[in-house]
């Protein structure tokens, strides 16, 4: 505020004249006071207006007229008190500026109306809005005095300026916690409430605007002769201003009462018509609504759950088998995504229809839960029945569909829960069944499961190990990489190492990935999981730096999940610039089907990612179905040929062709090949002969942890020409061969196996 010439920080000049004969006109005081508290009340009102329209237009069209209502009250408020001051130097106002601090106010009322408009907030919220609107009325207040000019300087006394803006803080939450506590009232109480906070707002107002002016002060310069101020026309001023606010925010109050009015007799009109219509109608359709689907009517969720409780309690009586089968439509959601939900509410009907015929008429139940989820509530005599009343299920949903102009084939996977074998209640049957059904989902869908308490062991140990996962993230306790040696054929060293994620289970020991990888992608885990090794693995890369291995690089896996998260870049930024690691250093590994998967923002992703300068590997090459068209607009470094390919070299010759093909297929594109799960010495050769760049594989060096990678990188990078002998039980498929040792005894080499290489 300093351009405006008014300081607030610093003291009072040595030199000058502090100008005391300052007073205020009374009658203009007790004006600006009237003037605050009736632009309260209009905003009040406006923001009841608000919450009562229905129309967005008409929800812009109060909310406009109270921020105008509120910002004229505060404005003209501040304008006629800074007319009643009356000091013995001519003062007089730019116009300019004026006009600024009433676009001021017009901006943070405009925040109080569009705060109030919102759904319930919280308190911090209202806090934070607060601020903002004290610190928009104190803008507000100070550039409309940076508009005085007169021969005398203006300063203000810190203390008591921090306090003014403090008031208009605490003014502005008033307001915004009032008009909640007034929402939805009616009556002469309510009325009362809103006369008695109008006069609380309006003194807040004004208590801001005096606290300001206290802080105020006039200081004529050194030698500076006073000149007694001229005739003024201040009262007549204020008493325009004051006259002019009050009839605009009378005539918005009077509009805001007629609608009110207005609305409430179409409102009456309203529910009395609606009555009339749905009086009729409510008797014949309740019973509809509450236990029928509306759009297959079928029995609902509610309907079921009633019927079931009859059905389980005459069983329970008279002796008898029930079957709960649950049906989940396989890849419904494909149908919503490609022809609209329309399209999918049509499909929906025609599987009900055939549920329907596929069940007893009368004996049995069929609802629908929701979505592309059915229950068919079935008695029986035993077992056999329930698997075939599903096989009639599945082979009715394979019967050709015509829809949006397509011929299409649904299958559907089921799962079935049996009384009493399986449970006693509603509930346990319910969720027997499901658990079945999603043994049914995870076996490849279109088919049928019963279940079985291994089921709910499993389920119960999944849950536990959820838990337990999602523990060792947050405290960082159990989770461990090892690193497994990447050789290059080219160097004859160890030039990579490939980071594996394990989990040093408390009870269940050392956990491979494939037993908590697949818990973290299905509860959201998996990003967390993911950053947790992309941070580990370069504070390891930084380790090995200071041990002496510089030229190290580490390749990371990353999930398809993960990959589709625009965060990933940052978060790889963030972690190499934590552990002070060169971008070259890390090498990104992400599989064939994860890069099909959404070609568009996986190209943008990658993009990112090899600006930063990491490295990129497509993994398990061989296994999806990736096209040669895509590939090659892919940003990557290096291919890594799935171990598959490789396990029946040399017996298969189909797959040393493919290995020839790929490596080749990947030199053409300019990308560096990896192989992985090497075991012998003959697929060694092979691939060395056939120019692969690098391998991977037991035959180099099972995966080890961090403390124990530095012995194995020295053998393997020391190796030479010899007959290596490959211990028992190790590799498979390898001739006699003997080995030279520099580390004799030590667990390294007996998990090893040595390789022939030609002395470069």
């Amino acid at each position: 505020m300093e351009w405006l010439g008014l300081p607030f920080i610093t003291g009072l000049p040595d030199s000058g004249q502090v100008i005391l004969s300052c007073t205020h006109n009374p009658f203009l005081v007790l004006l600006a006071y009237v003037v605050a508290c009736v632009g309260s009340f209009a905003m009040l009102d406006m923001a009841e207006r608000v919450d009562h329209a229905q129309k967005a237009q008409s929800q812009r069209l109060w909310r406009l007229t109270g921020t105008a209502c509120l910002a004229g009250g505060i404005w003209a408020m501040h304008f006629i008190g800074m007319l009643a001051f009356q000091a013995p130097v001519e003062i007089h106002y730019a116009l300019p500026i004026t006009l600024a601090s009433l676009l001021i106010a017009l901006l943070a009322s405009w925040l109080v109306m569009l705060t109030l408009s919102q759904a319930q907030q919280t308190l911090w919220r209202y806090v934070k809005a607060s601020v903002c609107i004290g610190l928009g009325i104190a803008a507000m207040h100070y550039v409309g005095m940076g508009a005085m000019r007169s021969e005398a300087a203006a300063y203000f006394e810190p203390t008591l300026f921090t306090l003014s803006v403090l008031i208009a803080m605490l003014a502005g939450l008033a307001a915004l916690l009032i008009a909640r506590q007034l929402r939805g009232g009616m009556g002469l109480p309510h009325q009362l409430k809103k006369y008695t906070a109008s006069l609380v707002l309006g003194a807040g107002l004004f208590s801001m605007h005096f606290t300001g002016m206290a802080a105020f002060n006039l200081v004529l310069p050194a030698g500076s002769v006073l000149t007694p101020p001229g005739e003024n026309d201040h009262l007549q001023l204020g008493l325009t201003v004051a006259v002019m606010t009050l009839l605009i925010i009378g005539s918005s109050i009077s509009a805001a009462l007629a609608d009110k009015k207005l609305q409430h007799k179409e409102h009456d009109l309203q529910r009395v018509n609606a009555l009339l219509s749905q009086l009729d109608q409510a008797r014949m359709s309740l019973q509809q609504v509450a236990h029928y689907d509306a759009l297959t009517n079928l029995v609902n969720r509610r309907g079921f759950n009633q019927l079931f409780a009859e059905k389980l309690s005459e069983k329970t009586k008279e002796g008898g088998m029930l079957a709960v089968v649950f049906l989940d439509i396989d890849h419904f959601k494909r149908i919503n995504d490609s022809l609209g939900h329309d399209a999918g509410d049509e499909l929906l009907k025609v599987l009900a229809s055939h549920i329907k015929g596929s069940v007893r008429s009368h004996e049995d139940v069929v609802a629908r839960f929701g979505g592309d989820e059915f229950c068919i509530l079935i008695g029986l005599h035993d077992r056999e029945e329930a698997r075939q009343m599903a096989q009639r299920i599945m082979m009715k949903m394979k019967e050709p569909i015509e829809l949006a102009g397509r011929r299409m084939v649904m299958t559907t996977s089921i799962g079935i829960s049996l009384f009493p074998e399986d449970g006693s209640t509603c509930e346990e049957l319910l969720k027997n069944a499901d658990l079945a059904l999603y043994q049914s989902k995870g076996n490849g869908r279109n088919g049928l499961n019963f279940f079985s308490a291994n089921l709910k062991t499993r389920a119960t140990l999944e849950l536990q190990l959820e838990e337990e996962l999602r523990h060792a993230l947050r405290e960082n306790i159990g989770l461990m990489l090892y690193y497994q040696p990447i050789f290059d054929l080219k160097t004859g060293l160890v030039s990579k190492l490939e980071a594996l994620v394990r989990w040093q289970h408390p009870v269940h020991g050392l956990l491979s990935p494939e037993r908590f990888i697949a818990i973290a992608e299905a509860n959201g885990l998996i990003a967390e999981l993911d950053n947790w090794v992309l941070r580990k693995a370069c504070e390891d890369l930084s380790e090995l730096s200071r041990q002496g291995c510089e030229a190290l690089r580490i390749a990371v896996n990353c999930s398809p999940l993960n990959l589709a998260r625009e965060e990933l870049a940052d978060e790889i930024e963030q972690a190499l610039r934590v552990a002070g690691v060169a971008p070259q250093r890390l090498e990104l590994e992400v599989t064939e089907n994860a890069l099909m998967g959404n070609i568009a923002n996986t190209l943008v992703l990658l993009r990112q990612i090899r600006a930063l300068g990491v490295s990129l590997s497509i993994d398990d090459f061989g296994t999806g179905y990736s096209s040669l068209a895509y590939l090659k607009r892919l940003p990557l470094n290096t291919l890594k040929i799935d171990r598959s390919f490789i396990q029946e070299i040399p017996e298969s010759t189909q797959d040393m062709e493919i290995v020839q093909a790929i490596i080749i297929m990947a030199h053409t594109l300019h990308l560096q090949v990896v192989t992985e799960g090497v075991e012998t010495l003959e697929q060694y050769e092979f691939l060395e002969r056939y120019g692969c760049d690098f391998v991977q594989g037991y035959l180099l060096s099972r995966p080890v942890p961090l403390a124990e990678l530095r012995p194995v990188l020295n053998e393997i990078n020391q190796r030479q020409y010899s007959s290596p002998v490959i211990p028992s039980g190790q590799v498979r498929g390898t001739s006699a061969l003997t080995s030279t040792d520099p580390f004799p005894g030590s667990p390294y080499s007996r998990a090893t196996a040595s390789i022939a290489r030609p002395v470069r």
